[in-house]
């Protein structure tokens, strides 16, 4: 039965990515097409081809390697500079000139003289903003759709003001594992040593009426090593407990790898699943799109650290995974312990956290992900409208080829980065529960 769980997790997955990724392509499409551009193939996945059907001058189709999409817009490249369009020139030049040239010579092979003024660099630098912008937005938008779902319909966990653990002894961020445990040294917590009890619910403290756990936290961590004084409501009446709070290191936040020393207690609160407002489910994306972003910035390093995994090394819980880890997170997950329902949620976050991902990677303004055609649209508008403000002659197209040496480095730097993800997550996978 776990297998045959981890199977339908997967496939559900894998039927998530695809349908995002077909829907980025069409985000691309459908502009394009609406603008009058040429588009000769929509297809999801790459490799060879497992169906295909023309309709119109569109072919459309499906690849065997399920891992990614691409939409081909006719004209891409400009001619270079004083060259024909309808006539192919094989370059002879130079290596760097010669792979740029011949790219061009390759773009122009499929372009007929009808074609002329339908193709992607004749258009408006605003019209190309827009579909090139267009498929991750539609990313973006997916998330939304998704975080907006999972938090107004089924809930988002709410840490209560009713204790669920009390710490027994202080042990530093910096060292608490799942396996760590209270040695001889460590110091009793605060909580211990004033006879926090499991179901206590906090009622004040320090004379401060409390309300939610989110009110509480502060007040404990500025409380340094102070001494603290709490009431408590327990079994029906309430009881007053005093205790000196100690300076501890903790996480700054969720999610974040920066520890600082705060005033600590030593109680986890209980947590109640409650249905939240639109306005909760996009703050929590937001929350999610300033953590990816840092953790875009973060890649390389931790790159670093996947690829020791590979050899022996261990790996973190928040280390970048490829789309083989993300599926298998999900088959761990469906057939996991976890109630319909909490699955169904988690399976959902994780499609929503990975259209955010795909939607910011592809805005990086770098040949060859979308962001990169976007800067070329924007400078391209930049240069003409000063020409025009200045009275200046038209400085014409940007010509992205000439960046194509870049981007075909970048290309393959991304390629290498996905496969060594890739090995890690069938050699060293993460793992969400134990065992």
């Amino acid at each position: 039965m776990s297998v045959l769980l981890t199977i339908v997790g997967i496939v559900l997955f894998v039927a998530g990515v695809l349908i995002s990724v077909a829907l980025h392509e069409l985000g691309h499409m459908l502009p394009a097409k609406a603008f009058g551009m040429k588009v000769t193939q929509f297809f999801v996945g790459f490799g060879r081809t497992l169906w295909s059907t023309k309709r119109g001058e569109t072919e459309y189709g499906i690849k065997a390697i399920p891992a990614g999409g691409f939409v081909r817009i006719i004209g891409m490249m400009p001619p270079a500079k004083g060259q024909d369009p309808t006539k192919v020139r094989k370059a002879n030049t130079g290596p760097i000139q010669s792979m740029v040239e011949n790219a061009r010579s390759a773009e122009y092979e499929t372009i007929r003289p009808e074609d002329h003024g339908r193709l992607f660099y004749q258009k408006a630098w605003w019209k190309k903003l827009i579909v090139m912008a267009s498929g991750p937005l539609v990313n973006v938008l997916i998330a939304a759709v998704l975080f907006t779902g999972l938090f107004t319909l089924y809930g988002d966990r709410v840490p209560q003001t009713t204790i669920s653990t009390v710490t027994d002894c202080v042990i530093p961020a910096n060292q608490a594992t799942p396996d760590r445990k209270c040695q001889d040294g460590d110091k009793v917590s605060p909580a211990k040593e004033a006879g926090f009890q499991v179901g206590d619910r906090i009622v004040s403290f320090n004379g401060t009426a409390i309300d939610s756990w989110d009110q509480l936290t502060p007040l404990i961590r500025a409380n340094t090593d102070k001494a603290a004084t709490i009431v408590v409501e327990r079994n029906g009446r309430q009881v007053t407990l005093r205790t000196n709070t100690i300076v501890n290191q903790v996480l700054d936040k969720p999610g974040s790898d920066k520890y600082v020393s705060v005033g600590f207690l030593g109680v986890s609160p209980d947590n109640k699943l409650e249905r939240q407002s639109v306005g909760y489910a996009l703050g929590k994306m937001g929350d999610y799109t300033v953590a990816t972003v840092q953790a875009l910035g973060r890649f390389p390093e931790k790159l670093v650290g996947v690829a020791k995994s590979i050899v022996g090394g261990e790996r973190d819980q928040d280390s970048p995974m490829s789309v083989v880890g993300a599926s298998r997170v999900a088959g761990e997950i469906a057939s996991s312990d976890l109630d319909v329902g909490a699955k169904g949620a988690s399976l959902v976050l994780l499609l929503a956290s990975l259209n955010l991902f795909l939607a910011l990677f592809n805005f990086i303004p770098l040949l060859p992900l979308d962001g990169g055609h976007m800067i070329g649209a924007i400078w391209e508008g930049i240069r003409r409208g000063f020409a025009k403000l200045l009275g200046r002659p038209d400085p014409g197209y940007v010509d992205v080829a000439k960046l194509l040496p870049i981007a075909y480095v970048a290309a393959s730097v991304i390629v290498v980065m996905g496969v060594l993800l890739v090995i890690a997550d069938i050699v060293n996978p993460i793992k969400l529960f134990n065992g």
